[in-house]
């Protein structure tokens, strides 16, 4: 069973945070740009360091590290099934990395005084969570009907193993053999 929501959501996430190195990159306004699509507003000209090349290369790097998990989580996602162990080892790295990327965020920007960041921060770590938690559910839920299914077989496999020994013990008991179409050679049934 392909896992829907698991691939939308790890590609919204790609998406977002390859977005987010784009726009980062971007020489007028860069990280007060990016900042502003995390929803902060950045007013006046005091954050001067924001547009430096030792800010904005490894903020970029590692929103784009992070966008390359969550599309390697989404191709991941497509490929495997969700039954097999370790299925979402790679989409829980994407959201750790995701997590810490953010928190950095968080970090440099009360380094620098950027008012309203926190907030902005904690509603996309609450996407992320929430984001994590339906794939941990549409995986449990994929893995709890593939073993139904699995519970399934092998109950008409033990029915068919019960009615095949007691048909043996009837005829040993009776003391006629049974064919392999189930008729008495000898003409009687």
């Amino acid at each position: 069973m392909r896992q829907v929501l698991t691939s939308f959501l790890a590609l919204h996430w790609a998406i977002v945070f390859a977005l987010l190195a784009l726009i980062c990159i971007d020489g007028n306004r860069g990280v007060a740009a990016a900042l502003g699509v995390l929803g902060t507003t950045i007013e006046g000209t005091r954050f001067v360091d924001l547009d430096n090349v030792v800010v904005v290369a490894p903020l970029a790097t590692a929103l784009l590290v992070v966008s390359v998990l969550f599309f390697w989580a989404f191709v991941e996602a497509l490929i495997n099934d969700a039954a097999s162990p370790g299925a979402d080892s790679v989409a829980r790295i994407a959201f750790i990395s995701a997590s810490g990327v953010l928190s950095l965020i968080v970090i440099g920007g009360a380094a620098q005084g950027i008012n309203g960041l926190f907030m902005a921060v904690a509603v996309q770590l609450a996407a992320l969570l929430a984001s994590y938690v339906a794939m941990l559910a549409e995986r449990r839920s994929v893995v709890a009907a593939a073993a139904s299914g699995e519970g399934e077989v092998r109950a008409v496999a033990h029915g068919m193993a019960k009615a095949a020994a007691h048909n043996s013990l009837l005829s040993l008991i009776s003391g006629r053999t049974v064919s392999k179409t189930g008729s008495n050679p000898r003409g009687g049934r």
